[in-house]
């Protein structure tokens, strides 16, 4: 169970944040509210307040820089983008929650019935949705959003992505220090500072060694925050010169000695691949790039659905390497084949919250399976629905900047927006095999859809937006002039 000191960093959050915005530009007050939040505050930690999703780690930091960035700042954000297919991705992301809690009002029984008795016993029973559920999920998904949204509007300048790729670089070369302190003493600073430990401690032992977690919900969450530093860092060197250039190559270095010792093959084989992409292939190819892994990220899920997915050939693939990752990835695809039957009950829609979604035990409700990608978790939970509202929010903003740089001129496009749509397709490949969707993960979604919406509309932000997006009265957009570098 989490200490008091855990729930007092949830507490004090907002203060930091006030602290933040009051004395950061805009642009990194966002950027380090939102990201020193994820890595900082306790995992598991949350309050359950009526009426409104459970607020933890995820949530407070992004709910703040919402409301300070408004209401504090007085900077609009626009809760509707100007591409149309995208506007109707946010809406279907937020409303199309609501036909999933109306279809799932019945409660889910358990019973056991005696042999010697014709009586049935109720032995447990998930709950139905109700009305009041309703409004928590819809809240749930704008909170989700937010991220996306502050990104969108004012993380989508060529100033602004540098501080973006920057401030995950100096994120994860200060993580790197509790994580190689785990690597060598074991995972127990989460247990030192809050009170207890996150997750299964036997996940964390391979190869004869331990895999550090700090306070993130998994070690493979820590090495893909450390492989999407790498790439920031390769990406951010191509650019730089002189002795800058040579203190940028030797963080990309460092950074990538720290992902081999947190032993994720993964994560470790996504640096492999992209990490010579980002720093040599020219800008148009790394786009083609990150556009044909988020077809494939978005493709899988209905390939999975009728069989065309060799599961047994990558099974025999992987055996290749380690008999440990093949028994791994075997234990995903038998977990998968059960939750996509469960899921084939109700298709489009899904089965709502409350891990109505799972494959239980029909007496005593125990799991029988773990989802572990996060497109089975959406799936099965929100349908075909929502899962096309999620995976297409975060592919189409690599489809749009796709399309906006083939139609902008020869060397006109930031070198900075490639290598954050390459991060970002490279966490809709990872998906497939692990919930790594994160608040991270919508902020360089928002950054990629409102620098090629700059690009496709030219006059998008040169009116001040009102809440929703629509123009109010001209006025010169100043965000992007006074955006700022550390370097």
């Amino acid at each position: 169970m989490p200490n008091a000191l855990a729930y007092l960093m949830l507490l004090a959050w907002p203060l930091a944040s006030l602290i933040l915005f009051r004395r950061l530009p805009l642009e990194r007050a966002i950027l380090w509210c939102i990201i020193a939040g994820y890595l900082l505050l306790p995992p598991l930690a949350e309050f359950d307040l009526p009426l409104v999703p459970d607020m933890d780690k995820f949530a407070i930091p992004s709910v703040m820089a919402f409301v300070l960035c408004a209401f504090l700042l007085h900077k609009p954000v626009p809760l509707l983008p100007r591409h149309p297919a995208v506007r109707v991705l946010v809406l279907l992301f937020v409303f199309g929650v609501i036909p999933t809690v109306l279809t799932n009002g019945e409660p889910i029984l358990f019973r056991k019935i005696a042999n010697s008795d014709p009586i049935i016993f109720l032995t447990d029973q998930l709950p139905g949705l109700r009305w009041r559920d309703l409004g928590s999920v819809v809240i749930n998904q704008m909170i989700v959003l937010i991220p996306f949204l502050l990104a969108r509007r004012y993380l989508s300048t060529l100033e602004a992505q540098r501080e973006l790729l920057l401030a995950l670089m100096i994120a994860a070369l200060a993580y790197s220090i509790p994580s190689l302190i785990e690597i060598r003493f074991s995972p127990q600073i989460n247990t030192w500072v809050y009170g207890f430990f996150q997750h299964d401690f036997s996940q964390m032992m391979r190869q004869g060694g331990f895999r550090p977690i700090v306070f993130l919900p998994h070690a493979l969450w820590l090495a893909f925050f450390m492989m999407s530093a790498l790439l920031a860092a390769a990406a951010l060197a191509r650019t730089a010169a002189g002795g800058e250039r040579v203190r940028l190559v030797m963080a990309a270095g460092y950074l990538f000695a720290v992902l081999v010792l947190c032993k994720s093959l993964a994560s470790l084989a996504y640096a492999l691949a992209f990490t010579p992409v980002v720093a040599l292939a020219p800008l148009r190819w790394q786009l083609r790039a990150a556009l044909l892994l988020g077809l494939i990220a978005v493709g899988y899920p209905m390939l999975r659905n009728v069989g065309l997915v060799p599961t047994e050939e990558l099974v025999a693939q992987a055996s290749a390497i380690s008999a440990e990752r093949a028994h791994s990835l075997n234990y995903r695809f038998e977990n998968e084949a059960q939750l996509l039957a469960r899921a084939a009950e109700k298709t489009w829609f899904g089965w709502g919250g409350w891990g109505r979604n799972l494959v239980r035990h029909a007496e005593t409700g125990q799991i029988l399976s773990i989802p572990d990608g996060r497109w089975i978790i959406v799936f099965g939970t929100f349908g075909w629905l929502g899962y096309i509202a999620e995976m297409g929010l975060l592919a189409a903003p690599l489809a749009l900047l796709a399309q906006a740089a083939r139609r902008a001129p020869e060397g006109s496009v930031s070198p900075y927006a490639a290598p954050i749509a390459l991060i970002l397709a490279a966490t809709m490949v990872d998906m497939l095999l692990n919930a790594t969707l994160i608040p991270i993960t919508w902020m360089c979604a928002g950054s990629v859809l409102g620098y090629a919406e700059r690009l496709l509309y030219p006059d998008l932000f040169q009116r001040k937006p009102a809440l929703f997006g629509a123009a109010q009265a001209l006025m010169p957009d100043t965000a992007g002039a006074k955006e700022r570098s550390v370097l």
